[in-house]
C-alpha cells in the first residue's frame, strides 16, 4: 500500500476541493477514535467554507442509541459496539436525507446525549441549498448510510492497540471485525494512513 505523507491542513484542503468539485453534500470521515476523525472532519468543513461553500460538521457520536439498547448485551461487548451503538436510522432521517441534493436542508446536529442518556433537544439547522454536512465517526462505512464521498482513516492493528486507552481495549475485536467485514480500505473514496493522526499519509 503506497502512501504519500501530507500535512493535516493540506489533506483537509484536498478533500474539500474534491467535495466542491464533485458537488458532494454528504461526506463521511470514518475512523477509530484514536485516528481523530472529528478533527479532520472539522478542518474539512472549515476548508469548504473558506473555499466559498457552506459546510457543517456533525459528529455521529451525537446519534448513539439509548443505553438500554446499545448496552443490552453488556457494557463491554465488542459485537454490540459494532452492531448496536449507532442509530443508523436516525442519522439517515435527521442528517443524510435532508442534506441530499433536493432535500429539505433541515438537519439535526445531535439527537442523543450518551452521558446523560437522554435527548439533547438540539435545534434543527436550516442549511442553504448545496450545503455540505461532514459526518465524523467510527464504523460508518458498509452500514447502508448514503454518503456522496467517504474518507477512511486507517490504522495498523498495532497502532490502534497502542493508542486505545485501557478502558476501551475491549473494543479492539470490533475494529478487527469491521476491517474484515466492511473492508473500509476498499470501500472508501479516500483512504488515509493515520497511525499518528498528526502525520497522515494519503494512500495512492
Amino acid at each position: 500500500m503506497k502512501a504519500r505523507p501530507v500535512t493535516v491542513d493540506a489533506l483537509a484542503a484536498g478533500i474539500a476541493a474534491r467535495v466542491l468539485r464533485d458537488t458532494a453534500t454528504r461526506v463521511a470521515v470514518d475512523g477509530a477514535p484514536t485516528a481523530a476523525p472529528e478533527i479532520l472532519a472539522e478542518q474539512v468543513a472549515d476548508a469548504v467554507t473558506d473555499a466559498g461553500g457552506h459546510a457543517v460538521h456533525i459528529p455521529a457520536g451525537g446519534f448513539l442509541r439509548a443505553a438500554s439498547l446499545r448496552l443490552e448485551r453488556g457494557r463491554t461487548n465488542p459485537d454490540a459496539y459494532y452492531e448496536d451503538w449507532l442509530d443508523l436510522r436516525a442519522i439517515t432521517r435527521e442528517v443524510l436525507t435532508p442534506a441530499a441534493a433536493g432535500g429539505s436542508g433541515k438537519v439535526l446536529p445531535s439527537l442523543w446525549d450518551p452521558v446523560k442518556d437522554r435527548a439533547t433537544r438540539a435545534p434543527y439547522l436550516d442549511l442553504p441549498a448545496g450545503a455540505v454536512v461532514v459526518v465524523s465517526g467510527t464504523m460508518l462505512l458498509g452500514a447502508g448510510l448514503d454518503f456522496d464521498l467517504t474518507v477512511h482513516l486507517t490504522q495498523t492493528a498495532a497502532a490502534l492497540a497502542r493508542r486505545t486507552p485501557d478502558p476501551w481495549q475491549w473494543t479492539l475485536p470490533a475494529f478487527q471485525r469491521y476491517d474484515e467485514e466492511a473492508m473500509p480500505q476498499e470501500y472508501a473514496d479516500v483512504v488515509v494512513r493515520a497511525d499518528d493522526p498528526r502525520h497522515p499519509a494519503l494512500v495512492l
